[in-house]
């Protein structure tokens, strides 16, 4: 985690100040506004001092001379690791989430999309989620079904509700009915057993029966095993609302859009055991203007995947990161086939999240 310097309580303060507002309002913020706000017992000639400190130290930025100041990428991470911790979801966002994952049904990417759509609405940023790898899912059912003489597709169902295709060239010409005993003989081999599980291989005495179940075999280890590229986006025409200048909402539309640099971003930020990447953090200059709050989406305890969202650098960090673990947790809990919260999970906070010492608790441990 990129590291912040201590500051006093009542530069501290000024600057939580002025971070919240600036948050809500997008205008930069003027001493005497600080000096009203509650908790702020000095004037508004001391906050001036202490706001012209905070901008020697890179805390905050002027942006005219007869303006107030606005928040720094620094101070938008000495906000997210000091002096705020994860916000907690409304009652009407709460029961929009739950009656979501009640309701919400099909094959998992029709889910991953509306679930991406839903955590849209709940922040008004744009949303990502990276789906899961499909090497630990257990096998629900597997089905071989002839294309052509010499060509047979494999059809598995996991039992996350993922369908996974892959055609299977055949040694010779192969009928329904040897497709159909492989296919049983496969389903008995790898039911339940994790996708990636294909190493186990008994033999019969019918040769072209043993081919055709070791292809299956093989096919479905590549499946596992294959790297996901795919992500999928939600609420990219809120962008336009979240930023001032065009070219900026224009620059992050075209990097959303390359499908291969969003996998890599928010796999980058959770490797380097981050939640929340700020500005340049993150690394990729045409997102230099956006804030990237990441949550690991765990399937029956295995990472497995992620969803993030992306907005502005004076995005709702609070209420970002409650949505994110909130929605990351209900949908790793549908994916596994559960249907309650976690343990001493509340609102994707959990007991121990909640007493942790403010100190850079955004980070994943």
């Amino acid at each position: 985690m990129p590291d912040t310097q201590d500051l006093d309580p009542r530069k501290a303060a000024i600057l939580e100040a002025i971070v919240s507002e600036y948050i809500g309002t997008a205008q930069p913020v003027g001493s005497q506004h600080v000096a009203r706000t509650a908790g702020i017992s000095v004037s508004s000639a001391t906050v001036r001092a202490e706001m012209v400190a905070l901008e020697r130290e890179g805390f905050l930025v002027q942006p005219h001379t007869s303006a107030g100041r606005i928040p720094t990428d620094k101070g938008y991470r000495f906000f997210v690791d000091q002096l705020t911790e994860p916000g907690i979801l409304g009652p009407a966002q709460r029961h929009k989430v739950a009656k979501f994952f009640e309701q919400v049904h099909g094959e998992m990417e029709d889910m991953l999309e509306r679930t991406s759509g839903l955590l849209s609405e709940l922040t008004s940023y744009a949303s990502v989620v990276l789906p899961p790898s499909h090497e630990s899912a257990p096998v629900r059912s597997v089905q071989l079904v002839g294309l052509a003489p010499r060509l047979a597709l494999l059809v598995v169902v996991l039992a996350d509700g993922a369908v996974e295709k892959r055609t299977i060239d055949l040694p010779d010409e192969i009928g329904d009915d040897v497709l159909a005993a492989a296919g049983a003989r496969v389903q008995a081999m790898t039911a339940a057993r994790p996708l990636g599980a294909t190493d186990e291989r008994t033999m019969t005495k019918d040769r072209v029966l043993d081919e055709v179940v070791g292809l299956a075999l093989d096919a479905m280890k590549d499946l596992a095993t294959a790297e996901d590229d795919r992500v999928i986006v939600g609420g990219s025409s809120r962008l336009a609302a979240a930023f001032d200048a065009v070219e900026t909402v224009r620059s992050v539309l075209s990097t959303l859009e390359q499908q291969l640099v969003v996998v890599s971003l928010l796999r980058d930020v959770l490797e380097r055991g981050l939640s929340v990447a700020i500005g340049t953090e993150h690394g990729y200059e045409p997102l230099a203007s956006c804030a990237v709050v990441v949550a690991p989406l765990s399937v029956d305890g295995h990472e497995a995947g992620a969803v993030g969202l992306l907005g502005p650098t004076r995005m709702n960090y609070p209420q970002a990161l409650a949505a994110a673990r909130v929605v990351s947790a209900r949908l790793g809990e549908r994916l596994g086939g559960g249907t309650e919260a976690p343990p001493g999970r509340v609102d994707g906070r959990t007991a121990e999240d909640r007493v942790t010492k403010r100190r850079g608790a955004h980070g994943r441990s």
